[in-house]
């Protein structure tokens, strides 16, 4: 079927990747959901739209994932689908994924909602000849959360404890997660705190329990480690989550803590500044057979530089790494 974005990374066979020619995208952080006039991202004019994608392509990104913070895919009309489309063409950027975020499908009096919206975000993904479908289930920010400087340092939503509602999550994303799989579309499972994919044996665990090859882990393991508290080790989270990963969003903190766990803090940085060694996590999930999608991130400041900055550093890794076509035996995905 023909899609709006054919002219876009018409090869998409993993065993030709190169350092060089990786898919890493940008976030759409940078820029206001917002505008100042009022009018939000999704129905911006077209005028809004090519200036936010000749900054990312000037950047020296050649992809952009959509978060439905900025675009909701399923709620866009055909004809502004095409004007977005016809604009990313302009600029050469592809949209290799949607990122559907704080909508989670056991948020208390919108589970039938969200998970009807969720079944509409993936049909348009499909429609729109995207890679991935990405979602979590994190829910929407607190008031104290919207009050904080950095919203991960105040207390937000939890998963609870309930055996009904774990069973409803497991039922609900295989749902999704079928639906995504009819279409030619993998799904991945953002970590992210105080939900059931907030720590890595849950998170694992829910994976497997989901049961299907095409579900697996957008290993945001930076969503952890960031927090004002005990938090585990980043080199666990990933060795135990990254052979479920098919997704990655990549950005990093520094960080510090009492030894006795009394208090911690974090504060954004590049990927090569800060707690979480990228140089290894990359060679080594490359090396077991990593081969999907990363994204860059970033919290405050310049959110696409600091972007740019880190896909060079990405790419610069990866152009040491061992990128041979041969699956290393024992890896997952």
């Amino acid at each position: 079927m023909s899609t709006p974005q054919d002219w876009v990374q018409q090869d998409w066979d993993t065993t030709t990747w190169t350092a060089d020619s990786w898919p890493i995208a940008a976030c759409l952080h940078g820029f206001p959901a917002v505008a100042r006039n009022g009018v939000a991202f999704h129905d911006a004019d077209v005028a809004v739209w090519d200036d936010v994608f000749g900054q990312i392509a000037a950047a020296g990104f050649s992809l952009a994932e959509l978060a439905d913070s900025h675009v909701r895919p399923a709620d866009l009309e055909a004809s502004r689908r095409e004007e977005l489309f016809a604009v990313a063409r302009h600029h050469g950027i592809g949209i290799p994924s949607v990122h559907l975020q704080r909508k989670s499908i056991i948020q208390p009096g919108h589970e039938a909602e969200n998970l009807a919206y969720a079944h509409r975000t993936i049909d348009a993904a499909a429609e729109w000849g995207m890679q991935v479908f990405s979602t979590g289930l994190h829910q929407p920010f607190t008031d104290a959360q919207r009050r904080a400087l950095w919203f991960w340092t105040a207390q937000g939503p939890k998963d609870p404890d309930d055996p009904e509602v774990w069973a409803a999550a497991v039922a609900r994303l295989r749902e999704l997660g079928e639906h995504a799989a009819s279409v030619g579309l993998p799904m991945a499972l953002e970590l992210y705190e105080d939900t059931y994919l907030g720590i890595a044996d849950s998170a694992v665990r829910l994976v497997e329990e989901i049961g299907l090859d095409t579900v697996g882990l957008n290993a945001d393991v930076a969503n952890l480690i960031r927090l004002h508290r005990p938090v585990e080790d980043w080199r666990e989270l990933f060795a135990k989550t990254m052979p479920y990963a098919n997704y990655l969003h990549v950005k990093n903190y520094t960080r510090d803590e009492a030894g006795d766990g009394s208090w911690a803090t974090s504060v954004p940085s590049t990927m090569e500044a800060g707690l979480i060694n990228y140089r290894q996590v990359l060679r080594d999930a490359v090396a077991d057979g990593f081969r999907g999608i990363v994204m860059t991130e970033q919290y405050g400041g310049d959110s696409l530089g600091v972007c740019a900055t880190n896909q060079q550093y990405i790419r610069g890794v990866l152009a040491t790494a061992d990128l041979s076509t041969t699956t290393p035996e024992g890896a997952t995905r």
